[in-house]
This record gives C-alpha cells, structure tokens and sequence, in this order.
C-alpha cells in the first residue's frame, strides 16, 4: 500500500518539516509513502475574484496530474470523520486501491475540478488551519489511521 499527499506549496518552517519527516518515518512500518508540492501560484498587485480563481485553477490543474489511485481531497465542506472511521475507510477502499492519494490545496483553496474528481472529501472541521500546518496534522492521522488497522497501540 501507498499514502501519497499531494500539497501546493513547500514546508518553510524546519520545525514542521521535523514532525512530517517523523510522521512519514513512523507511517512507513505500515506502508510507502511520497509527498509530491505542487507550486504555489501568485499573482502581481492587489488580488481581485478573477486573479484568486486563476490560481486556484492552476494549482488544481497541477494537482489533477500528480493524483492516482483512491483521491481523498482535504475540503472544508468535505465530511467530517473520526480517526478511527478514517482508519475504516482506508481499510475498506485498500481492497481496491493499492495508492491513497491525500490533496491539500494552497491558501486560496481547492479548484472544484479537484473536488468533484475526488473520491471522498474529507473535512477535519470547520476550522482554518494553514496549509502547511494541516500538512502535519494530516500526517499524524494517517499514521494514526495505521496504527488502528494494525492493532498497534497509540490510538488511544
């Protein structure tokens, strides 16, 4: 099996890119794992609509080709599931996917091209965390995720 997280934009903090080397490291007793960025997109002066739906299309474009396998796009609106429910639904979809792709979008969002081609949607809420701060935490899910499927103790 395979995890790979699909995020536009680089890690900048060395802090977080510490605690998702650690959460790979850790995920990788259970299976591969590849972490593909998407370049993030600017725009000159003062964004307008028209400027912020440009970029957002773009890097979805750019995510749409690095996405294989079963697509769960980290969405707002997405649905809500608990950790040990996501740990069911990989269970339940790796019988036919051996590639998990995860997709975090940039700050601007996700292209509705991306959401709609999704498999699943998932939302950790109704909070706004920074891209590369949900990076981590998604991270720590998957991992978390694994270690339910494993019967591994540190779910609880």
């Amino acid at each position: 099996m395979k995890f790979r997280i699909v995020a536009v934009g680089k890690l900048k903090e060395q802090y977080l890119k510490q605690a998702v080397d650690e959460y790979v490291k850790r995920i990788s007793r259970f299976a591969s794992v590849e972490i593909v960025e998407v370049a993030e997109s600017t725009f000159n002066g003062e964004p307008n609509v028209k400027q912020i739906q440009k970029i957002i299309d773009t890097e979805g474009a750019a995510i749409m080709s690095k996405t294989e396998g079963y697509v769960i796009a980290a969405d707002i609106d997405g649905k809500q599931l608990s950790s040990t429910e996501i740990s069911a639904l990989i269970a339940k979809e790796k019988q036919n996917n051996s590639t998990f792709t995860f997709v975090i979008g940039g700050s601007n969002g996700l292209s509705q091209q991306v959401k709609n081609s999704a498999d699943f949607r998932l939302s950790f809420g109704k909070i706004t965390l920074p891209h590369q701060l949900f990076r981590v935490v998604l991270c720590e899910q998957i991992y978390r995720a694994c270690c339910i499927e494993g019967n591994v103790s540190y779910h609880k």
